[in-house]
C-alpha cells in the first residue's frame, strides 16, 4: 500500500471515529487534554501498526488500540485515577452555568459512580452500554471471550447499581436496563 493511501485511510478513520474514541478515553481517565493526546496516540499507533489490521471492523480495532494506549498511560501514572469530585468533569471547582445545564445531575452521578468501580467493570459498561458495541465487538476490543463479557457486564452493572445506591442515588419508580 502506498504511503499516501495509508494516510488517507487513517484520516478517514479519524473523521469517522475520533469523537467516539475521545469520549471513550475521557470516560476512562477524566482528563480532557490528556484524553485528546491519547486519542491522537491511538491514530499514530494505528498508522504505525496498520500491517496488523485484518481489514475487518476498523472501529473495533481502533477502540482496542485506544484501550491499550489508555491503560499504558494509567500504568505510567502509578496512581489510580479516581474522580473524587463530580466537578472534575469540568476541570474546575466552579463550573459555568452553561456547563451545569449541559451535564445533568444523573450524568455526573453516573460518571462519579463509574470511576469508583473496577476497571474491567467500567470498560465493559462503557463499551456495551454507553458506546453500544455488541457482545462480539466488545470481546474483540477487550481481548476476552463473549462469555467473559456477559459475566463481567452483569457483575459490573450490579457493582455500578450498588455504588450509585451507596452515593445516595435512588432509582425508585424508574426501570433500569440491566440486560446484557
Amino acid at each position: 500500500m502506498e504511503h499516501e493511501e495509508l494516510i488517507e485511510i487513517i484520516n478517514d478513520w479519524y473523521t469517522l471515529h475520533s469523537l467516539e474514541l475521545f469520549q471513550y478515553i475521557f470516560f476512562m481517565i477524566h482528563e480532557h487534554e490528556q484524553a485528546k493526546d491519547l486519542m491522537q496516540d491511538t491514530f499514530v499507533r494505528a498508522h504505525s501498526h496498520f500491517d496488523m489490521f485484518d481489514g475487518n471492523n476498523a472501529k473495533g480495532w481502533l477502540f482496542r488500540i485506544a484501550r491499550n494506549v489508555t491503560i499504558d498511560y494509567l500504568r505510567k501514572q502509578k496512581t489510580k485515577t479516581l474522580v473524587t469530585n463530580p466537578f472534575i468533569l469540568f476541570k474546575t471547582s466552579n463550573p459555568s452555568a452553561e456547563h451545569m445545564v449541559t451535564a445533568s445531575e444523573t450524568e455526573r452521578e453516573l460518571y462519579f459512580a463509574l470511576s469508583k468501580i473496577k476497571r474491567n467493570y467500567r470498560d465493559v459498561i462503557i463499551l456495551r452500554k454507553i458506546k453500544g458495541f455488541s457482545i462480539d465487538e466488545t470481546a474483540k476490543i477487550l481481548g476476552w471471550s463473549q462469555s467473559k463479557v456477559k459475566t463481567t457486564l452483569l457483575r459490573g452493572l450490579k457493582a455500578l447499581k450498588k455504588q450509585l445506591e451507596k452515593e445516595g442515588y435512588s432509582d425508585e419508580g424508574t426501570e433500569r436496563d440491566y440486560r446484557v
